[in-house]
């Protein structure tokens, strides 16, 4: 399955036993293994085979192993969930078997109309993945990264001290409290918070990082009980994206609060008072803005809604209409511009500095590759065509089964060129030692397993094989090897 996931030859899951007809399953998988012997019959009982035996602990076992046998690291993890969309009715889900309920939550991919499912998943710095939980797709992320967080402190043996990555959904009170002290975390702080708005109109003077391109200013917060070191990090990079579309908003939100105002200008009020309070209440909700021009206008009509010239003597009722201009206030908008690409970083950790907790926190990026590499399109790991809610949970495990084998395979090329002082050639025939291993995949593409006749007998050899390609082998370790020897 994982040979099938990671295939590059437009292989869907419906087309699983035709992908093997032209391979060597007998070099691959074993002596007497021919392609009809990989059916879809055989794919359905192994997924059944998988769930029943529990699919994130088959997949905590592999994660074990590997630990034992690979010295990839786990003293920064990363937890986020994706979700992914599925056509078809799932409404005949069993509830005796315990399984995910397919149904409608929030769409990461902005397809309301399609029922779903959520994969959370925690990864290391290196973006090898080391837990996978399928879940409902209706499934919070508020709830989901906590439980997430503990699951995986109980399923692995990981290092004595683990910093916990995670973005602001896993920020609360109670988040905070549940995962203790003991549990080290980083975080971005949501924007919502009272004290990050405070922090952020703050006039601070930022310090430039250890990485030029951001700065910081560093302060404490004791939010949800428990002291933590809060970081004011400003992005020049994003900075510079945001303020070419906040240049571009000044003129939109000026004509929106323009007829915004106009709306005002219609309401009658009963007093002067009334009319005053009004337009300082407008002010008050469009701060970028403030009147170059206000008066109160008093005006007089017959009562009932009679027309015509009133008689001498008939008494008027009289109400009051707000005449007003507006201009930009140029010192707001320099303070919001000001704001522009900062954000609050979070730990729990008093000792870590700040180019740590910046570090730590950026490489959150290794996750969301992942998920992109789920979602690949080359790769067809993602393309669900099943029924049983119970399978769909097993494949998801093998999907991040492909992820984790993909990622082993390139951090340790990547380490042994590094080590040895080798190269591959990349795409432009530039030497590299950080290839992917969709590249390298690419460069394996023309190995074929020849079957010459002799003598009354059948010889197997590899062709195509290059110095090259040789090199890499090497470096991958005899496992490897021994398929191509």
């Amino acid at each position: 399955m994982c040979l099938n996931g990671l295939g590059f030859n437009e292989s869907r899951l419906y087309l699983y036993s035709d992908y093997f007809e032209n391979l060597p399953t007998e070099r691959l998988l074993g002596e007497g293994i021919l392609p009809e012997h990989i059916n879809d019959d055989v794919l359905g009982r192994t997924l059944d085979k998988i769930y029943e035996h529990g699919c994130t602990e088959l997949f905590n076992k592999i994660v074990l192993k590997a630990m034992k046998n690979v010295p990839f690291g786990n003293h920064i993890l990363h937890t986020d969930t994706t979700n992914f969309s599925l056509h078809g009715n799932y409404e005949n889900r069993d509830p005796e078997l315990n399984t995910i309920e397919i149904t409608y939550g929030h769409p990461k991919d902005m397809r309301w109309d399609l029922k779903r499912y959520v994969l959370s998943m925690v990864c290391n710095q290196e973006g090898i993945p080391l837990f996978v939980e399928t879940l409902s797709g209706n499934a919070s992320d508020k709830t989901t990264l906590v439980k997430t967080v503990k699951k995986i402190q109980t399923s692995l043996e990981l290092d004595e001290k683990v910093y916990h990555i995670a973005d602001s959904a896993i920020y609360s009170d109670d988040n905070i409290t549940e995962l203790g002290e003991k549990t080290l975390w980083i975080t971005r702080v949501p924007a919502t918070i009272n004290e990050v708005k405070d922090l952020q109109n703050t006039d601070v003077e930022l310090e430039v990082c250890a990485d030029k391109r951001y700065s910081y200013y560093e302060t404490t917060s004791s939010y949800g009980g428990m002291e933590q070191k809060w970081v004011l990090i400003q992005s020049k990079a994003t900075k510079k994206k945001m303020e070419k579309t906040f240049n571009n908003n000044i003129e939109k939100k000026l004509n929106t609060a323009k007829k915004s105002l106009n709306k005002l200008k219609r309401v009658e009020h009963a007093c002067e008072k009334d009319a005053n309070q009004a337009a300082e209440k407008w002010l008050e909700e469009h701060q970028m803005y403030q009147f170059k021009q206000l008066s109160i206008e008093s005006k007089s009509r017959r009562i009932g809604g009679k027309r015509g010239r009133p008689k001498k003597g008939e008494e008027l009722e009289t109400f009051y209409l707000i005449k007003a201009k507006i201009k930009v206030d140029r010192q707001v908008i320099a303070q919001e511009r000001k704001k522009l690409g900062r954000f609050v970083l979070a730990t729990n950790d008093l000792d870590l500095t700040v180019d740590e907790i910046l570090s730590y926190y950026k490489s959150q990026g290794n996750v969301e590759r992942g998920f992109m590499f789920l979602k690949d399109k080359s790769f067809h790991v993602s393309e669900v065509y099943l029924k049983k809610e119970s399978r769909i949970e097993a494949l998801s495990m093998i999907m991040v089964l492909c992820l984790f084998l993909y990622s082993i395979a390139q951090w340790k090329l990547r380490s042994g060129l590094k080590e040895t002082g080798k190269f591959v050639r990349n795409q432009v025939k530039k030497p590299t030692q950080s290839p992917t291993m969709r590249w390298v995949f690419f460069l394996f593409r023309r190995i074929t397993e020849l079957a010459i006749p002799l003598d009354g007998t059948v010889e197997k050899s590899v062709a195509n094989m290059t110095d090259e390609l040789w090199d890499i082998l090497s470096l991958m370790g005899k496992e490897c090897e021994k398929y191509y020897v």
